[in-house]
């Protein structure tokens, strides 16, 4: 007979685990009395910052346009016929006289010889009328005709003088017309279209040619239409190109049209700048600011400097190296910036890229910046900081 094995309560398996624990435990909590505790590190953000400035000129408001001449000629033949000679291209610098396209003359030469033929038969006519008239004169001094004979060979001389005078008018325009055959220039300037091919028949006065003195330029504009009056008033405008955006010269509103174009529904207005410089060419982009002063300074800031808090509008004013969150008040736009109208004051230094991730008492470090130099100092010091031109009025 197999040998019982005694039976055990659970309860004495359960010392053994509890011992393990307990060990476990004791051991944890040696090892935490070893580490040492791990220290946070403030994340320092890079972001670009400009200094306030104020100015008493406002920009009212700014539109690109294009450089055009202010005399541009589309020329025609004053006469129709088929092209045989294309002379210039476009771009070509032409002078006054200078042949741009020639008709086939044949035509017209023609009609010059025919016009000569009846030109040579009215005065043989006129001379053939005026020695009948001298003879019957001498007779009728003599008594030999009547006065109405003589008088009848002064009409018959009168109408044939008519006739060669008509005749020599027919033969110079008939001249003038074979000269057509030759477009000319009028003007020193540039050739900006060629409308026409060698080959094609085109009418008279049909343009084939279009030539832009080099004389003044302009900028041409368009107006919306709830601008207009407010800027019809201003005398301070400013153009500058896209090629060279830092070089701002003097423009003047020489043409604003009365009338809405039909498909942009902008009032198209033509700014002469007559003291442009030599590198300002046709069809270049252009920027026509309208400028007006202002009786307080006012302060400008790029659309990216703002920031809305609570549907509030606000800007990250940058002291001893963090940020706070500074609430202002918009007063407009001008152009790609913002006017600032309350706020902020001058010299104080606004986060103008990575507003979106920055937080109230955040450390950041301005990006072109001299690390030892703290943005709060450059301020008093007077230092530039990187960006200030942008979105600083001039």
């Amino acid at each position: 007979m197999a040998a019982l094995t005694p039976f055990r309560h659970p309860a004495h398996f359960a010392v053994p685990c509890r011992s393990v624990l307990l060990a476990a435990a004791a051991s944890a909590a040696l090892l935490g009395a070893c580490s040492k505790p791990v220290e946070k590190v403030e994340e320092v953000r890079p972001v670009r910052a400009i200094q306030l400035a104020a100015d008493r000129v406002d920009v009212v408001a700014e539109f690109s346009g294009e450089v055009r001449p202010r005399v541009e000629s589309r020329l025609g033949f004053r006469v129709g016929g088929k092209i045989v000679a294309r002379k210039v291209d476009v771009g070509a610098q032409v002078k006054r006289g200078q042949v741009l396209m020639q008709l086939d003359p044949q035509d017209l030469q023609l009609a010059q010889a025919q016009a000569n033929a009846g030109l040579k038969a009215a005065e043989s006519n006129r001379d053939l009328a005026k020695a009948e008239y001298q003879r019957y004169r001498d007779l009728r001094e003599k008594n030999f005709v009547s006065q109405a004979v003589l008088d009848s060979k002064d009409t018959a001389y009168k109408a044939a003088q008519a006739s060669y005078d008509q005749a020599v008018a027919a033969f110079r325009n008939q001249s003038n017309q074979a000269g057509y055959a030759s477009l000319i220039a009028d003007t020193d300037g540039v050739v900006t279209s060629v409308d026409a091919e060698a080959g094609q028949v085109v009418a008279a006065g049909t343009p084939v040619v279009r030539v832009a003195q080099t004389g003044e330029k302009e900028i041409v504009i368009g107006i919306p239409e709830d601008r207009v009056d407010a800027l019809r008033k201003l005398t301070d405008v400013r153009v500058r190109t896209w090629a060279r955006p830092d070089a701002t010269f003097a423009g003047k509103l020489r043409e604003l049209s009365p009338v809405a174009d039909p498909a942009t529904r902008t009032y198209t207005a033509k700014i002469s700048i007559p003291d442009a410089p030599a590198d300002v060419k046709l069809g270049m982009t252009a920027y026509v600011a309208f400028a007006a002063k202002t009786d307080a300074p006012v302060m400008k800031v790029p659309l990216t400097a703002l920031v809305q808090d609570k549907g509030n509008t606000a800007v990250w004013v940058v002291k001893n190296g963090t940020v706070k969150l500074v609430p202002v008040k918009v007063g407009g736009s001008a152009g790609n910036d913002i006017v600032i109208a309350g706020g902020v004051g001058p010299g104080q230094t606004v986060v103008t890229a990575g507003v979106n991730l920055l937080k109230p008492g955040q450390k950041v470090t301005i990006l072109g910046a001299d690390p030892a130099i703290r943005s709060d100092d450059k301020v008093a010091q007077g230092a530039p900081i990187a960006g200030v031109a942008a979105g600083v009025a001039k």
